[in-house]
This record gives structure tokens, sequence and C-alpha cells, in this order.
């Protein structure tokens, strides 16, 4: 317990001097808006919050991820944090996130400790700003997932998200008939590309800090 409430205070610190859009830049797929401008030219974008959680897990320290299943939409089968639309029933983008993790993947939100955000992006292809809300667990959580939702949880030891090695590039194919080049994360055997790549970016800067890398 000790372990995640140092973190997890080092964390709340380090989410007061985010690195923000340069952070989030290094891993824009090819012919990305900078996000600095995006908010600007879409000021009709629907809200989202997603939750990135920490947690501990014997002696690490992860979070977790989901797979959405294959559906008619633009994020078919990508990988993602836990989140989605704001309701007219929540009161705020926290409230969002914390409903829309308990929803995916089963998260009992009384066990969530907010610690902040990381900086809104936009995401051009479903005209969603997502609001990163960031938070920990005292414990692991017992995961009960939405098939409709999601295909699958993958969690991430932190040291992971600091190994640079698995930054990559690669052509990723969109649609059968549209593909860009974009940086990634490989992470499990999996490609984890777009928002959620940008998201990790500025993530990852923040924990560099809070390791020591």
């Amino acid at each position: 317990m000790i372990m995640i409430l140092d973190f997890a205070e080092q964390l709340r610190v380090g989410l007061k001097n985010l690195p923000g859009y340069r952070a989030q830049f290094k891993m824009a797929p090819q012919f990305r808006e900078h996000p600095s401008e995006t908010k600007r030219f879409h000021p009709n974008a629907r809200k989202s919050g997603v939750l990135v959680l920490f947690y501990p897990v014997q002696k690490d320290i992860k979070t977790i991820l989901i797979q959405r299943p294959k559906y008619d939409g633009v994020h078919s089968k990508q990988v993602a944090f836990p989140g989605g639309a704001m309701e007219e029933a929540d009161s705020s983008l926290i409230d969002t996130a914390l409903r829309e993790a308990n929803e995916e993947v089963g998260i009992n939100t009384d066990q969530v400790e907010v610690l902040g955000n990381l900086t809104e992006l936009y995401v051009p292809p479903s005209n969603f700003l997502i609001s990163p809300v960031v938070g920990y667990s005292l414990e692991r959580p017992e995961f009960k997932i939405d098939p409709f939702e999601v295909a699958e949880t993958i969690e991430i030891d932190i040291s992971i998200l600091l190994d640079d090695s698995i930054v990559k590039e690669k052509t990723i194919h969109v649609r059968e008939d549209v593909a860009l080049q974009a940086p990634y994360f490989e992470i499990d055997g999996r490609t984890v590309w777009g928002a959620t790549a940008m998201m990790l970016s500025e993530l990852k800067e923040i924990l560099k800090i809070i390791e020591g890398h």
C-alpha cells in the first residue's frame, strides 16, 4: 500500500505541470493536425472522458487498457483506455470517465481516487474531445467486461511504458481504402496508436520524471 500511495502522490504533483501537446504529438499519425489547433477549429466536438487508472499488483504498479471488439465504426478493434461519451446525467467529465470504466470493465469507482487530468485531446474521425482522467486504487480491481464494449483487457506494468524499444512506426490500414504512417507502442503484441498512443506519450514523460529516467 505504501508503494502505490507514494507513487500516487508523485503522480499528483506531476500532473500539475503537464508536458501537453509537445509530448502528445510525438506519437501523432501522419497528416494529424497539431493538437493545439484542433479545439479552435472543432468547437462542436462531443465531450468524452477516459480513465487512466493505476493500481498495485504484488510489487508492481499497473494500468489498464481495453481492446474494442470488431464493429462497424472508426475505432473497431482499437486499443483504448476505458471511457466514452459524456451523458446528460454526468455532472463532469470525471463522472463520465468513472461511469464508463464501471460499465465497460467493472471498476468499482468508490475505490478510485482521482489525481488529476492529462491534456485533453481531439479525435477527428469520431469528433470527440477526450479528457483523460488519472486516478489510482489501493488494490487491483475485479475486472468484469461488457463484451459489447470490450473484447479484452490489457494490463500494463509502468516499466513497459518506460521502455523506449516498444515505440515503433509502420503503415496502418485504417480502412480498406485508407492507409497512413503512424508511430505506435507495441504492447503485449498489440499495436497501440492514434489518440491512445498520444495520451500514453504524455503520460510516459510524466512517469519518466517520477521514476528518475
